[in-house]
């Protein structure tokens, strides 16, 4: 088995191309539905879109401007 040392794929995986590619794009949107849901529970146990972004490795800007908008919307 030769996995990369950097991605620790196989080059002999059995995956062709389009499928390993289709399990990527299935993999980010399980990570997008998992981060969605968390932030609403985050942000419904009272932290800050600063905590949240520390814990997702990225700004509060960025943070706010991809979630607060559900936020609105939901807003009575």
């Amino acid at each position: 088995m030769d996995a990369d040392p950097k991605t620790g794929i196989d080059s002999a995986s059995p995956l062709e191309p389009g499928e390993a590619l289709r399990s990527v794009v299935a993999l980010r949107q399980l990570a997008d539905r998992l981060e969605d849901e968390y932030v609403v529970h985050a942000v419904g146990a009272g932290w800050t879109w600063s905590q949240i972004a520390d814990a997702l490795n990225v700004t509060r800007q960025a943070v706010h401007k991809k979630h607060s908008p559900r936020f609105r919307a939901a807003a009575p």
